[in-house]
């Protein structure tokens, strides 16, 4: 293991006097590669909490472009930025933070056709995904790819004035995956989330930055180990609570009639 340099000594300091993290914590970091899916009102937070702590790679995945209305709760990205694709804004303001975080972009909707040939390949190089998608389809398809790839997958939702999250690795005996927590769930036809719903943008902030540290938690072994935990919090009291989430033992991605 090469030694941290002057610079990332300086840098990170506040890290590595941390006796959960320390310089070998930190240095995990350096070495991680996390995928981001969703540039909006999470990953915008997650991305930032990530390039500031030194995260070796990020890739960022979101096909969407900057609209006056996410600046309410995407703190990235500015009235300049509007019609931009929201990967390229968000690598240049993570660039901007950390020079040395490496950061690939995909503009493009993640489906499961676009990694038809290569998904080994693709997802080979990540040690965390980070999900701050904001439908099911999505979020489905991210945990079955997860859980196909063996990658720690820390999933981030928000909705008016609650959030939720966990950490899900359901290729392990008694761990739920994704699917086990909401089932075969369906978007609805007539509702355009948060447009329709509403949300409070410091909620956003506070679930990305939670979802940021969770990522790093994955990465680096601090504290205890939350997968298997729904960590539920609710802004009107306000009040957080954990939730234990069973494996569905008839789930068709981790349960063990899922290869057939």
């Amino acid at each position: 293991m090469s030694a941290l340099t002057d610079e990332q000594l300086d840098r990170y300091a506040r890290h590595i006097v941390l006796k959960d993290i320390g310089g070998i914590g930190q240095k995990k970091i350096l070495d991680a590669h996390v995928l981001i899916i969703g540039a909006g009102g999470i990953g915008c937070p997650a991305i930032q909490y990530l390039a500031a702590a030194g995260i070796g790679a990020l890739t960022i995945i979101d096909d969407d472009v900057v609209s006056l209305s996410n600046l309410q709760r995407q703190v990235l990205f500015t009235v300049g930025d509007i019609g931009k694709p929201k990967v390229d804004v968000a690598k240049n303001a993570a660039q901007a933070i950390n020079p040395e975080v490496v950061i690939n972009t995909v503009s493009q909707r993640l489906i499961a056709q676009s990694f038809a040939e290569d998904a080994a390949s693709f997802f080979g190089q990540f040690d965390v995904i980070l999900d701050g998608s904001d439908n099911y389809q999505t979020r489905l398809l991210v945990s079955d790819l997860s859980l196909a790839h063996r990658i720690p997958l820390v999933s981030a939702a928000i909705g008016q004035f609650q959030g939720q999250l966990g950490i899900f690795r359901g290729w392990e005996d008694d761990k739920p995956c994704y699917r086990c927590f909401v089932g075969d769930a369906l978007d609805p036809d007539d509702c355009d989330n948060c447009s329709e719903v509403g949300v409070l943008g410091a909620m956003v902030g506070l679930m990305g930055s939670f979802a940021a540290m969770e990522a790093i938690r994955v990465i680096t072994g601090f504290g205890d180990d939350p997968a298997g935990k729904l960590q539920l919090f609710d802004g009107l009291r306000p009040s957080m609570r954990s939730i234990n989430l069973p494996k569905d033992p008839e789930c068709k991605s981790c349960g063990p009639l899922a290869s057939d």
